[in-house]
């Protein structure tokens, strides 16, 4: 089966061209299209900017993707079509819904509505991924990590979902990229931010582990956020100004307290609910101390860890291809969807009734 994937979430245009035998998925190609260069001057994605780049990309992105495929003929080799309809920018997913719907009515294809969030978790499942789809033992314990949500989800099958916490505030990625930027680092921060911390020292300053004795699963991150802010301000009050060292001890100073939390409420939830796995997805998650920390954890719990491959990490279409083929695999009794099936939720969140909605 061939699955065709469209994402236009946010600043990145991405097709992607899967290839699944039921089992495992083969990428035959994946293109990304990025935005940064448009949005850095703002220091943050503008909407309708985004969205004036999907349309002028997503045509040339899906060209190159079907030559990358090596389709000689798409209209009759693509079988699915799933395309991102939330959450994310409204304008910019009206893109990507209005290409692949566009595609579906004239291919006469069925076509699934994937949420953004449940196409991170399914990177899990894309190469070198040592899960396959048929055999996996379920419940699973998610950590979704991004620059707009926090959150800890139990997968008790293919598309259900049980939300068991979530960011009360800011989402941790958010936190980065606003540190980031109090520390005068470019734009996209948090990798930015992650880089600097490698030369610095994580006890250096006292910062605050939000929520970290809350009782409950939910995170807050406007707090060490805040935290950061008013120990730059204590450090260059008299016309001081930072130097090198300190720029890198504050990001790993910030990086070591957000990580900290992120495990602490993992390995909380992995002790009550016994997942047969613990998954890492979404952007913060190609975060190096991230990956390591949670590999360490599951050494101490056994339990077994994935976490995505760093090219699944950013928004991309493979994700969505591969999220598209379970839901469709589980829902292909009832009927394929047709195209005017699929609308847009620009607020769509997972878990809320048992499905990606």
């Amino acid at each position: 089966m061939i699955i065709l994937g469209v994402e236009t979430s946010c600043d990145e245009t991405s097709i992607a061209v899967l290839k699944t035998d039921g089992d495992g998925f083969t990428v035959l190609a994946n293109v990304v299209s990025s935005q940064v260069k448009t949005h850095a001057p703002f220091g943050g994605v503008v909407p309708m900017l985004a969205a004036r780049e999907h349309t002028r990309n997503i045509g040339p992105v899906f060209d190159m993707a079907v030559r990358e495929a090596g389709l000689q003929d798409p209209r009759n080799e693509i079988d699915l079509i799933a395309v991102t309809r939330g959450p994310g920018l409204g304008p910019a997913l009206l893109v990507g819904l209005t290409f692949a719907r566009t595609l579906a009515m004239q291919w006469d294809k069925p076509i699934i509505g994937i949420n953004h969030m449940e196409g991170h978790i399914y990177s899990n499942w894309l190469p070198p991924s040592q899960f396959s789809v048929s055999n996996f033992s379920f419940p699973v314990l998610n950590l979704l990590v991004s620059g707009g949500h926090t959150e800890l989800i139990l997968m008790t099958d293919h598309g259900e979902y049980e939300r068991l916490g979530e960011t009360q505030d800011d989402a941790v990625g958010e936190a980065f990229d606003k540190a980031a930027r109090l520390l005068g680092l470019a734009y996209p921060g948090g990798p930015a931010l992650s880089g600097l911390a490698s030369s610095g020292r994580a006890d250096a300053y006292a910062l605050p582990r939000p929520m970290s004795k809350s009782g409950d699963l939910n995170f807050s991150y406007s707090g060490l956020k805040t935290a950061v802010l008013y120990l730059i301000r204590d450090l260059t009050r008299d016309g001081k100004t930072l130097d090198g060292q300190q720029k890198a001890d504050i990001a790993a100073s910030f990086q070591e307290a957000a990580v900290d939390v992120l495990i602490q409420k993992t390995r909380t939830a992995a002790l009550e609910h016994k997942p047969g796995a613990i998954l890492l997805s979404g952007g913060v998650s190609a975060n190096s101390l991230l990956r390591e920390r949670l590999a360490a954890l599951g050494k101490e719990l056994n339990i077994p860890v994935s976490v995505p491959g760093i090219a699944w990490t950013g928004d991309n279409a493979a994700m969505i291809a591969a999220a598209g083929y379970s839901r469709y695999a589980e829902e292909k009794t009832t009927g394929p969807r047709s195209w005017e099936s699929v609308v847009m939720n620009a607020n769509l969140r997972l878990g809320d009734t048992g499905a990606a909605s």
